[in-house]
């Protein structure tokens, strides 16, 4: 009987080394044979959640699965995020996140229980936000170059909103400053419905903000655009000029990204990659990112490591020259 089982273990032992064992293209070819998890790390209804469907969607018939959207909310995407690191790494549970996640938060919060780069596989670059320099109707600033000969005249003297401490639109705020030698004064908001009444009543002086939340009061002339904040014209308002053109190097983007657990096998690294950019060149998916404010992104894993890098360390420097903390 002993014999038996030390033959039946034996057997068993092999079987599963053989399964453990099989060749990574084998892997990749059944991948996928269930239906994907895509975690998204904020609530549903906002602008992440809203791409995330659409990708979702166009990715599963590209890869000829389901992929669901898994939305967990909480502390500033935090906890959704964790969960995206700790998944298997067989394909089967993807995290589509922002810079806040991966390149702000991790600056600002050294406690954050995972690393941005040791946790997670890169998959693509999928799409990028800019800011947008916004003052109110009345405001006789009309131009960044008359912003910057203002501020500069006047220290101290401007205000800018913000939607908070630490995030993009504020850290957007202190780099312009830093590379133009400007001091405004700072007014923290808890988000940004509540700063941009009071920038089209002309209680702030400048604010940059999101364009996808920004767009509509634009068209609807309750606050002027000076500029958006990227290195070429924005496919989303062609019409406004880049802030580089007046700053040069300057850029500020919120970007969106799909990452896989650390150790996700390179085939289906791959075979996601492809699929991803593929859905980026489906018009209706580029109209749908054009509707919410979003140039497209693209390109390999390595871009978007690269990418990753670039700007976290970017934004560290703008973060220590600015002794910004969450306190």
């Amino acid at each position: 009987m002993k014999s038996c089982r030390t033959l039946f273990t034996a057997c068993l032992a092999t079987a599963l080394s053989g399964l453990f064992l099989l060749p990574a293209s084998t892997l990749a070819q059944e991948y996928p044979s269930k239906a994907i998890k895509l975690i998204v790390p904020f609530p549903a209804g906002g602008a992440t959640d809203i791409v995330s469907r659409v990708i979702a969607q166009q990715l599963g018939t590209e890869l000829g699965q389901s992929v669901i959207v898994d939305n967990r909310a909480g502390a500033a995407g935090v906890i959704g995020s964790e969960a995206g690191a700790r998944a298997a790494p067989d394909g089967y549970t993807l995290l589509l996140t922002t810079s806040s996640t991966h390149s702000i938060g991790p600056l600002l919060n050294p406690k954050i229980p995972y690393s941005p780069i040791k946790d997670f596989t890169p998959i693509l670059y999928l799409a990028q936000s800019p800011q947008v320099v916004v003052v109110p109707p009345n405001s006789p600033i009309k131009s960044i170059p008359e912003l910057i000969a203002f501020a500069k005249e006047n220290p101290g003297k401007l205000n800018f909103g913000s939607a908070g401490t630490g995030g993009i639109p504020h850290l957007s705020a202190e780099r312009f400053q830093a590379m133009t030698g400007i001091r405004m004064t700072h007014v923290p908001y808890k988000g940004t419905a509540l700063a941009m009444p009071d920038l089209m009543a002309g209680r702030l002086d400048v604010m940059f903000d999101s364009i996808s939340t920004a767009l509509p009061h634009i068209r609807d002339g309750k606050v002027r655009a000076l500029a958006v904040t990227t290195q070429e014209k924005s496919s989303v308002a062609p019409e406004l000029p880049p802030l580089s053109q007046f700053v040069p190097g300057y850029e500020s983007l919120t970007w969106f990204g799909v990452f896989g657990p650390a150790g996700l096998p390179q085939p289906i690294v791959d075979k996601v990659n492809a699929a991803l950019n593929r859905s980026l060149r489906n018009p209706e998916v580029l109209l749908q990112l054009a509707k919410l404010g979003f140039d497209p992104g693209g390109g390999t894993p390595e871009d978007f490591r690269t990418k990753m890098a670039a700007e976290s360390a970017m934004w560290k420097k703008v973060i220590e020259d600015g002794k910004i903390t969450l306190e």
